[in-house]
């Protein structure tokens, strides 16, 4: 099956991990597998981990070698066990067939049903935009989407869904770019900072992400790596401080919060100083690239942090 996802930064993720026959390698989010079949061309043998159930349809074929458990990758430690891996990659884009396919709910380009969940449980984005507390949703729009107009698409929701309530991705795309005062030219829809805060909260996706990050440093073996692939600033700065701490590297403190005091070995040294970029021919081939950064770090023998350390 032909999958119409464009995995990013592949040379580079693989570059960092360095599987070849023998190594286990998890792949955090199998998608429609470009990552898993680039590692088990290398000899590896790999288990995915992807909460969406479509994901099985990209599986079918991937052979012996190769296991899709379907769950989140915050799961991995309850799978593999403690130093029972030697890399992990966690890819936290969306992809293109979530945001491509319309009845998923993701895209305020496309007319679909509020969704939004990568997985098949749990409260939809409808149920969150109709229930919500007005202080909750602006909250959510503020943190999660870096939306400035927060307060302003909040009382707007609020005061439509009390006499319909929302349904579909372009009746709500529709009602934040009336309540902001239209385009005005914009190059961005005045809907994706909403659009972005409203995905992250349905799916917990930063506090998957930190739980995944903590499962990661449990299953990998001393020596094993870590590669994570951000696309947006919130992720990118949780995993910049998950690798600043794990590398026993103190953050610097300002007039206003002291140093944090860093008491246990480091359990990750650094592959690279800060994050890599995709090249430009790669922006160009896929335009979805852009904003992607990868971070990585070689796991240390010293033992899983407790969080209070």
């Amino acid at each position: 099956m032909e999958a119409p996802h464009v995995p990013v930064l592949m040379p580079e993720v693989i570059e960092a991990l360095q599987p070849g026959p023998g190594k286990v390698i998890v792949d955090g989010t199998f998608g429609a597998g470009g990552y898993s079949r680039a590692l088990m061309a290398s000899g590896a043998q790999v288990v995915a981990f992807d909460r969406d159930p479509t994901a099985r349809r990209f599986a079918q074929d991937m052979g012996a070698g190769f296991r899709l458990v379907e769950s989140t990758f915050s799961r991995m430690s309850d799978e593999l066990g403690e130093g029972g891996a030697d890399g992990v990659a966690l890819d936290l884009g969306l992809s293109s067939m979530q945001v491509d396919e319309a009845e998923r709910g993701f895209s305020f380009m496309r007319d679909g049903p509020l969704d939004m969940r990568m997985g098949a449980d749990g409260p939809t984005a409808a149920d969150l935009v109709n229930t919500a507390e007005i202080a909750d949703l602006a909250r959510i729009l503020w943190v999660y989407g870096e939306e400035r107009e927060s307060r302003r698409i909040a009382r707007a929701i609020v005061r439509r869904r009390e006499i319909e309530p929302f349904t579909r991705t372009l009746d709500l795309a529709e009602h934040i770019e009336r309540a902001l005062g239209g385009r005005r030219g914009a190059k961005v829809h005045p809907a994706t900072r909403s659009f972005q805060g409203l995905r992250i909260a349905v799916n917990d996706e930063l506090g998957e992400l930190e739980a995944g990050l903590v499962a990661a440093e449990q299953v990998l073996k001393t020596g094993g790596r870590l590669a994570v692939v951000t696309f947006h600033s919130l992720e990118d700065r949780i995993v910049k401080a998950f690798f600043t701490l794990r590398a026993g590297k103190t953050p610097g403190g300002s007039r206003h919060a002291p140093p944090i005091e860093v008491k246990a070995k480091p359990s990750f040294d650094l592959l690279f100083s800060g994050a890599r970029a995709p090249s430009d021919d790669e922006i160009r081939a896929n335009p979805r690239a852009r904003s992607a950064k990868l971070r990585a770090a070689v796991r240390t023998e010293a033992p899983v942090w407790k969080e209070a350390a």
